[in-house]
């Protein structure tokens, strides 16, 4: 009994509906005329989709297929057809295109998670000064517009803060220029950027209750500068971003650079560089004669409180184990140094961001003028 089914010839994309008889090869005829005959031997199965048997000739044109959805029809030809499989080089193909893409997804993890951080280790030491300043300047612009761009500049805080970080510089022999300033957040963090940039927000500022604990956490993050682990961490996150974006078919590295400056205040450093940033920190306060224990304290303190995005917050960026808070404790010493601050600066220093400019830079030098100048100050007083 012929069964109808649909045959492309291999020459046109024309669908044709012709009827199927199997006598002593599979007959296809259209308009009660035989058009083709395939033998059984040389019948392969094609890919189709599911219900579907397609089927192709190794004799007939290439492209030609018959597409058969009866499925009495299809266990008719089926036990005919003792060679579909033989050669089935699409369906090999296909293998083959799932393991080599398999492998290729496996490869770009294994670069982006192995040979990447291998590759930064070893290429950041090598990267010149000039190259890391403006790769810090490119990242900076970012961070400044997520923080809104704001720096605290009050004359007297900016100078306590200044003396800060140059007294932690002398004193771990960082030659890297540095540049760095308080920003107005309330987000309790700080971070180091390539190029000698640091940042500490006012938000990790105001917890603070003495200035050797902004001074450890402002050592930990020279550390990170004088190990230039945060241009380690361009590189790395470049290169994976790059890789990630590849994996998903956007190389045109479009949001690299973003994606780049988020994750140098957003993810963590590796365990390695957070260690080297806290024996850096410790070898500091003690040459200053100051413990680190206060920057454990007051890190463990600015967590407890739980107030704060964690993703943005300092232990996010810095996660402080137990065993890293017990290590400070452990090296823990009786003050030996001078305070790192005065009295006055320390409060000069918690109030950088709300610190109004000197009047006195603004009066004019006739006495006549000056006169009106005060009595302008005292009305607007």
């Amino acid at each position: 009994m012929p069964d109808t089914a649909i045959y492309l010839d291999g020459r046109s994309n024309r669908k044709r509906s012709v009827v199927l008889y199997l006598a002593q090869g599979l007959d296809i005829a259209e308009d009660e005329r035989t058009v083709e005959r395939w033998p059984y031997d040389q019948i392969r199965r094609a890919d189709g989709p599911p219900g579907m048997l397609r089927l192709r000739c190794a004799t007939a044109l290439p492209l030609a297929r018959l597409e058969v959805s009866d499925a009495a029809t299809q266990e008719a030809i089926l036990a005919r057809c003792t060679s579909l499989y033989v050669g089935h080089a699409s369906s090999t193909r296909t293998s083959r295109i799932v393991l080599w893409s398999l492998a290729a997804v496996c490869s770009i993890l294994a670069l982006a998670f192995f040979g990447i951080p291998f590759a930064a280790d070893r290429l950041a030491p090598m990267v010149p000064s000039a190259v890391e300043q403006r790769i810090g300047e490119a990242v900076d612009k970012q961070v400044r517009t997520i923080f809104g761009g704001k720096t605290c500049d009050g004359p007297d805080g900016h100078a306590a803060f200044a003396s800060l970080v140059d007294k932690l510089r002398r004193a771990g022999g960082v030659e890297t220029p540095l540049d760095a300033h308080v920003l107005k957040s309330d987000v309790p963090n700080a971070f180091a950027l390539p190029g000698g940039k640091i940042y500490l927000l006012d938000g990790l500022l105001q917890k603070a209750r003495s200035a050797d604990e902004v001074a450890g956490v402002l050592a930990h993050e020279l550390g990170h500068v004088h190990h230039r682990d945060s241009l380690r961490q361009v590189i790395q996150t470049g290169g994976t971003s790059f890789l990630i974006g590849l994996l998903f078919g956007d190389v045109t590295g479009g949001g690299a650079m973003v994606f780049v400056g988020r994750s140098l205040f957003d993810a963590s450093y590796s365990r390695d560089a957070e260690r080297g940033a806290d024996a850096f920190a410790i070898d500091v306060m003690h040459k200053l004669g100051r413990s680190p224990k206060p920057m454990g304290d007051f890190l463990f303190r600015v967590t407890d409180e739980g107030k704060y995005e964690k993703t943005l917050s300092i232990l996010s960026s810095h996660p402080l184990t137990e065993d890293r808070r017990n290590l400070m404790n452990r090296q823990d010493r009786t003050s030996s140094g001078p305070e790192l601050l005065s009295t006055a600066e320390w409060a000069a220093l918690k109030n950088v961001c709300n610190e109004r400019p000197r009047r006195a830079e603004l009066v004019p030098a006739s006495p006549d003028k000056r006169a009106k100048y005060d009595d302008a100050m005292r009305s607007d007083d």
